[in-house]
């Protein structure tokens, strides 16, 4: 049996001329029901209490609610067996999802338990009847003020058109949204990383002409380093570009998509509405395409919410609160965490930067932007350096010892010097022995002339090299057979010894008689 919608105005209508002194038929051909419909009406209406004597103003609201209670049929199905069994194993049920135990499982529990219920009707019971799968209500979050905050979110969008080879590649975007006008920004880039969030900032602050008081980001490890509701700790890349830009950065809670509402779910509509179906050959054209779409197409199309459009929203009220713009592009640097090796160089980059011995197999922090890289060991600078290219190696002369340096460098000037701190015929020598083509190959034999040195002395090698020199003889196996054959020379004489006197020389008159008894004795014969 089919019933007929009953609405309210049209049972007030009906209730309303009855209490005029219209009769009933008319009222019937007035509103176009039947007459025994509209005496159905007025027998339910005496029935909640109306009586035609109180006149037009008596069918209140109470009444017509009565009415339409009494007049609506009753709704819905009998219940199946299955639903009667749920309500047999309520306990059963509601236990096992208190504990966290999947609605499936819970099925199969029942079955093998002898108890045959459908998942249709175990889930419609726990639904209704155990608050299954119902979410907590929610309040929408106030709207901020004008320019004060825009929202951050990236995830896959695209793909470009295959290259030569036939391979394709697969993009994603950086997707700002103002979060008053609801105006976006859409920046593709290949990976998610800190330079192209950093860089998806720069093109954002100046599609929007300005800058935004506050960026909401989920914790994305382009940007956030450590996630924590109350304190999260920011990427040192970004941190140092929102101190510099001038912009706070508050990040959301883990797995919270309600913290960052107007954006979280911009992605699929980016990827269906923006880059969906689009022969896009590079990242250069698919920007390109982005910025069009969101000026000429989503920023013309009146916002669900607000009413109005966003690009004009965003122009009328947010462009002139925004900070400026910034005037030049910001040097983004590369945070990294080197060790020094063993040959005292750390790279950074692809490219090698010397540091004091002192810091031999330790891990320092490095930052590198356009110009300088600096090291620093905890919080304390130790190094600088000017930024070279991949493969290229900066050397400061301070951190090596100088002979080992020397050799390194093939520092020929500094051989020929210390070889002249010797004498001068042996500094002679030595540069003799470094002139001509491919001078480095020959530093070897200035080491050996400097080893003669140090077994002959200054002298005797500096004799030998002003002999050599006269006669234009640069062989250093040669001048060390004319320091082995030439005559040493004559040995110092001995310096004669001289005895001291005794320490603890005893008196005469402890070795000797008297005088007075070698008289006696010469007196007396018998003596």
């Amino acid at each position: 049996m089919a019933y007929r919608e009953v609405r309210m105005f049209e049972v007030k209508e009906v209730l309303r001329l009855w209490m005029s002194g219209v009769p009933k038929r008319q009222i019937a051909v007035q509103l176009g029901l039947d007459v025994k419909t509209v005496r159905r009406y007025l027998h339910l209406a005496r029935q909640c209490g109306l009586e035609r004597e109180r006149g037009p103003g008596g069918a209140n609201e109470e009444i017509v609610v009565a009415v339409l209670a009494r007049l609506q049929p009753p709704t819905g199905r009998p219940r199946s067996q299955g639903w009667a069994l749920c309500e047999q194993h309520r306990d059963f049920v509601r236990k096992h999802l208190d504990d966290g135990v999947r609605l499936t499982k819970i099925r199969k529990l029942l079955r093998r338990n002898g108890v045959p219920i459908s998942y249709s009707t175990l889930y419609r019971f726990a639904v209704a009847e155990l608050g299954f799968s119902q979410g907590q209500p929610t309040l929408p979050v106030a709207d901020c003020g004008p320019g004060e905050e825009v929202q951050l979110d990236t995830g896959w969008v695209g793909w470009l058109e295959p290259d030569l080879f036939g391979k394709r590649r697969r993009f994603r975007a950086w997707i700002f949204t103002a979060v008053l006008s609801r105006h976006r920004f859409v920046y593709p880039v290949f990976p998610e990383t800190t330079e192209t969030a950093i860089e998806a900032c720069e093109a954002a602050w100046q599609f929007y002409g300005g800058i935004f008081k506050a960026i909401i980001v989920d914790n994305t490890k382009a940007i956030v380093d450590r996630a924590d509701p109350l304190g999260a700790k920011l990427i040192e890349g970004f941190l140092e570009y929102a101190q510099t830009r001038g912009f706070a950065v508050d990040t959301t809670r883990v797995r919270a998509p309600r913290d960052k509402a107007r954006v979280e779910r911009a992605v699929p509509t980016v990827r269906d509405d923006c880059f969906a179906g689009e022969r896009l050959l590079d990242l250069d054209q698919a920007r390109q395409h982005a910025r069009r779409w969101c000026l000429e197409e989503y920023g013309m199309r009146r916002h669900s919410r607000t009413l109005r459009l966003p690009g004009e929203h965003f122009e009328a009220e947010e462009r002139a609160t925004l900070s400026p713009s910034p005037a030049e592009p910001y040097d983004i640097p590369h945070w990294s965490d080197p060790i020094v090796a063993r040959d005292q160089y750390a790279q950074v980059q692809k490219a090698l930067y010397s540091l004091p011995r002192a810091f031999l197999g330790k891990k320092l922090r490095a930052r590198a932007d356009r110009t300088t890289v600096r090291f620093y060991d905890r919080f304390v600078l130790v190094k600088t350096h000017p930024r070279l290219p991949p493969g290229q190696r900066s050397t400061d002369r301070n951190d090596f010892p100088q002979d080992k340096l020397a050799y390194a460098l093939r520092d020929l000037d500094f051989l020929a010097k210390k070889a002249e701190g010797h004498g001068e015929a042996v500094g002679r020598f030595a540069r003799a022995l470094l002139q001509g083509e491919l001078p480095w190959t020959r530093m070897r034999r200035v080491y050996a002339l400097l080893g003669l040195v140090r077994r002959y002395g200054d002298e005797r090698v500096n004799a030998a090299c002003q002999t050599a020199l006269t006669v234009d003889m640069l062989d250093v196996r040669r001048l060390t057979k004319m320091l082995e054959m030439a005559s040493p020379p004559p040995a110092p004489l001995p310096s004669p010894k001289v005895v001291p006197l005794a320490r603890y020389l005893r008196p005469a008159s402890q070795f000797a008689l008297p005088l007075a008894n070698q008289q006696l004795r010469k007196g007396d014969p018998h003596e």
